[in-house]
């Protein structure tokens, strides 16, 4: 149930989608991986949406060179885990969810236990490694993954349902060369939004989901294309002869 507080405080939201649709909000359970860039804000907007939990997986120290677009990050907070720093922010945005922080790196060998029975998995991570690590989970858990990524002024998203879409191997077969992205703030702030808009559609079964469409952002045009995917029957993540 909804208290009081919460229907006033979700009062402009509920006028879209209704008190049952801020009641699957709040049994919602998102899993999300980087407390970055993408994941500052992802959990921002997922937070003030009333999401009831939040499990965020991070290993990272927040350092002077994140704070031009990790925007849960401050000056005070260099020095500490990237996870404690968000967590004391989400907590003091909206007191009425739960944030579940883990600190460790995401491999092989700990992915399965880490996202559990979340309802969805969202990438918020810089690496295609670890993003791989995720998709395979993704695919054997039969759990939606919310992909985005930033570079410069660009951008990209897509949400892959398992069974249903193309996966992130087949749409990325090979991962491109290790780098250091340039990142201006503003590009993981409209990525980031665009996967949270994402989750909250799947989780309340409303509007057009991003399913085999890659949305690509171009900042310094103002412009978005979409890119039309479709599954790699030979994917070895998910085509013939798979093993998930």
């Amino acid at each position: 149930m909804l208290t009081k507080a919460e229907v006033e405080r979700y009062r402009r939201q509920i006028s879209i989608f209704g008190e049952e649709g801020q009641r699957e909000l709040k049994k919602a359970k998102v899993f999300i991986a980087g407390a970055g860039g993408l994941g500052s804000s992802i959990s921002t907007y997922l937070t003030v949406a009333g999401v009831g939990r939040l499990r965020m997986v991070d290993h990272d120290i927040v350092a002077l060179g994140n704070l031009n677009r990790q925007i849960l990050h401050w000056d005070s907070d260099i020095g500490k885990k990237k996870l404690e720093s968000a967590e004391e922010k989400l907590r003091r945005m909206n007191p009425n969810i739960e944030v579940e922080i883990i600190s460790e790196t995401i491999d092989k060998s700990n992915v399965d236990e880490l996202v559990g029975d979340f309802d969805v998995i969202v990438d918020a991570m810089d690496n295609f490694d670890a993003r791989y690590v995720l998709n395979k989970t993704a695919l054997t858990k039969k759990t939606p993954l919310f992909h985005g990524a930033v570079h410069g002024f660009y951008g990209q998203a897509t949400t892959i349902i398992p069974g249903k879409t193309a996966c992130l191997r087949c749409i990325f077969p090979e991962a491109p060369p290790p780098t250091v992205p340039p990142v201006i703030g503003v590009t993981p702030g409209i990525i980031g939004c665009i996967q949270a808009t994402e989750v909250i559609k799947y989780v309340l079964g409303i509007g057009r989901l991003l399913e085999n469409r890659l949305l690509v952002w171009d900042g310094l045009n103002s412009q978005i294309d979409e890119v039309p995917l479709a599954k790699n029957p030979g994917c070895e993540d998910c085509g013939r002869g798979a093993r998930l």
